[in-house]
């Protein structure tokens, strides 16, 4: 598997610096595997991106943190089918001991680069 990051990204626009995202739906759900969470917080991401303008094909850094290093490949599976066609932004990636909710195995913090304008 192609990793899911790049070494390396240059950004020529003003910087958006988007919180660390949960994965707690809006009714406040959380779904119970890595996969499913990795999902809703690119949900949730999106959702605080796209006032500014901007969508997931924005983000340049992205910093994840993962409770359960043993979840890797399956994190990294969802992160693929998240992340817009090739894009890969730059990438951390750290194991926890936990999270703000004993519930939550993924929370992610980004920057998004915007379009001059």
């Amino acid at each position: 598997m192609a990793k899911p990051y790049s070494d390396v990204v240059l950004a020529d626009g003003p910087l958006l610096f988007v919180s660390g995202q949960t994965p707690e739906a809006p009714d406040g759900d959380v779904v119970g595997d890595v996969g499913g969470q990795t999902r809703q917080v690119f949900r949730n991401m999106e959702r605080v991106l796209a006032p500014h303008g901007a969508d997931l094909g924005h983000l340049v850094k992205l910093t994840y943190f993962l409770r359960h290093i043993a979840d890797l490949d399956e994190f990294r599976s969802a992160l693929v089918d998240c992340l817009p066609g090739e894009h890969r932004p730059a990438g951390t990636l750290v194991e926890v001991s936990g999270l703000v909710n004993p519930r939550y195995l993924v929370e992610i913090e980004g920057v998004a680069c915007l379009p001059r304008g």
